[in-house]
């Protein structure tokens, strides 16, 4: 990991724990201890460096995708383990990060977006149509309609005037909407599959 990439995962997990409202080039600086110089370099400003750790933690969790599923072969599991480690996200991030970056930093927004339909939707049609060639979700999925539906819940989630994060925990939104609706789409021998998983996901 580059120098650079240590400062954007220091931000990362700064941004999640704590927010964006209260941060400013100055705390920065001091709370991830670089130079006035380090951060212009690396940074024209805090839409750029929201929008930089943005891009770099989705590209982190496209390596995470890949490390998951390189010993899974269960179109099922690498569905479920998606859903795990989003919802494990979601827990460790402080409820309102993704109203402040939504509200404030339409740029870095943008870029979730452009993730969500340029990555996500293209993987779980794929998960989602060898689940049923292994026979672990319905034959009768209609994949397309299915995976359309999954990307609008995922919008409905994360829009605070739906489910404002001072009223709901995103986390436990996010594990009624997906968990329910994939049991809902298992066969038999999925489903029995799943159950663990689903047990282990507290």
């Amino acid at each position: 990991m580059t120098f650079k990439q240590t400062v954007l995962q220091e931000l990362l997990t700064l941004i999640r724990h704590e927010g964006l409202s209260h941060l400013n080039e100055q705390e920065v600086i001091t709370r991830v201890d670089i130079s006035s110089a380090t951060f212009r370099e690396f940074f024209n400003g805090m839409d750029d460096l929201v929008t930089q750790v943005v891009e770099f933690d989705l590209e982190s969790r496209k390596q995470e995708h890949e490390r998951l599923f390189a010993n899974e072969p269960s179109p099922l599991h690498r569905l479920l383990l998606i859903v795990q480690v989003a919802l494990e996200s979601l827990r460790m991030t402080q409820p309102t990060v993704l109203m402040e970056i939504q509200e404030k930093y339409p740029n870095a927004w943008r870029l979730y977006w452009n993730h969500s339909n340029e990555y996500t939707t293209y993987l779980l049609h794929d998960l989602l149509n060898d689940g049923v060639l292994q026979k672990e979700l319905r034959r009768d999925l209609n994949i397309q309609l299915v995976t359309k539906i999954m990307i609008e819940q995922l919008s409905m989630i994360v829009n605070p005037m739906v489910f404002p994060p001072d009223r709901y925990n995103i986390a436990e939104v996010f594990r009624s909407v997906f968990l329910y609706y994939i049991r809902g789409i298992c066969t038999e021998d999925g489903m029995k599959k799943a159950e663990d998983f689903f047990a282990g996901l507290k």
